[in-house]
């Protein structure tokens, strides 16, 4: 296959007008190597990497945590279909044994192999339940514990180690130690937590390296207490996450924290529900009532409860209504996502070798025209 005519997103960061080939579902260097004669007429688009999404909990009236083959592959059907082509879904806080089941459907799932027309499932974001109460936000705190190492370890196992990101409260009994034993099989990232600075700091010098959605269910950025906020920025190998759905960080933050950490550390994520992609109405998330209107979902008592938005959805939004250069906004979509959870070798840029995840966005308006999933359009 031959895409022509595109202004292509390189990995220097920058759109060109080139022509992209494609051969055996993977990006390669010249016309010369291409067998098949297909091709795509990307005039008038930009040509994007397939997005990774790191932390979504569902879409299209599933969720991970149902824990079944099933619901896994109904939301990676959708996330390709929006042009998601990476996907490592994540966990709520609920019981060792919901868990487990979670774990052993994604092993089970990712085993088969990848599948047409679906987005390639990448790991597991494991966000609790070792989290605080203070801050749990949606979190169910029935079920939320302290940071278990031999809990981790059954989890991880079962999921024939799929576990890519854990969440940690690292003011918690047992979370300095954990960070210590398991950053290096791991991505510790603080989330749900109520840590002031100095705790922060000293999880970051400990081996956490990554923020679960930055502002959200964490201590407020101030002048005289920078919290966990201030620690992340302090921390040159840090990353961040952010919600850019229009509902959970105001455009001004969103640039602000661009500013703040440059486009290398931040990482754009849905935080999706299962009402994404459907009509507002009463669902769930993690065992509890969600009631969703617009791009706004809330349980019973107010909390947002996740977002109602894809994470395309949320790039476009940030690019079109929170005036995020486009280039940065594909690099904190695709790129740094990609190589947060280690599987930039693999995804997340139009580079010879690498997985032919191509979507092609109309430049009036960023929608999308086309997505090729593994050298294949849908």
């Amino acid at each position: 296959m031959i895409i022509k005519n595109a202004s292509v997103y390189t990995e220097e960061g920058r759109f060109l007008p080139k022509d992209i080939y494609i051969e055996g579902g993977k990006f390669v260097g010249s016309k010369e190597k291409v067998t098949d004669s297909t091709e795509i007429d990307g005039t008038g688009c930009y040509a994007i990497p397939g997005l990774t999404d790191i932390h979504f909990h569902g879409c299209v009236g599933h969720d991970f945590c149902d824990g079944t083959r099933e619901a896994i592959d109904a939301m990676a059907a959708y996330e390709a279909s929006v042009g998601v082509t990476s996907i490592v879904p994540a966990t709520m806080t609920l019981g060792e044994d919901t868990l487990l089941a979670v774990c052993k459907a994604a092993k089970s799932y990712q085993e088969e192999g990848p599948k047409e027309k679906r987005a390639r499932l990448c790991g597991i974001n494991m966000e609790g339940p070792f989290v605080a109460h203070c801050k749990k936000g949606a979190q169910n705190g029935a079920y939320i514990c302290k940071p278990d190492i031999a809990m981790f370890d059954r989890l991880n196992g079962a999921s024939g180690n799929m576990v890519k990101l854990i969440a940690i409260a690292p003011e918690e009994e047992g979370a300095m130690e954990f960070i210590e034993k398991k950053h290096g099989e791991v991505v510790i990232s603080l989330a749900h937590t109520a840590a002031d600075f100095d705790t922060a700091a000293e999880a970051f010098g400990k081996g956490a390296s990554h923020v679960t959605h930055l502002y959200n269910a964490m201590n407020p950025y101030t002048h005289r207490a920078p919290g966990l906020v201030g620690a992340a920025v302090d921390s040159p190998w840090a990353e961040a996450e952010l919600i850019c759905d229009g509902v959970h960080i105001h455009p001004a933050a969103v640039r602000t924290t661009l500013k703040m950490f440059g486009d290398g550390r931040v990482i754009f994520i849905s935080d999706s529900m299962m009402a994404t992609g459907l009509e507002d109405g009463d669902y769930s998330l993690g065992g509890q009532a969600v009631k969703v209107v617009g791009n706004l979902a809330t349980l019973a008592d107010g909390t947002i409860a996740g977002s109602a938005t894809n994470l395309m959805d949320c790039m476009r939004t940030a690019v079109l209504k929170m005036g995020v250069p486009l280039e940065t906004a594909v690099k904190c979509a695709a790129v740094n996502s990609a190589k947060s959870v280690g599987i930039y070798h693999e995804f997340g840029s139009i580079t010879p070798g690498k997985c032919a995840n191509v979507v092609l966005l109309q430049k009036d308006g960023l929608s999308v025209k086309q997505v090729v999933l593994e050298g294949k359009p849908l």
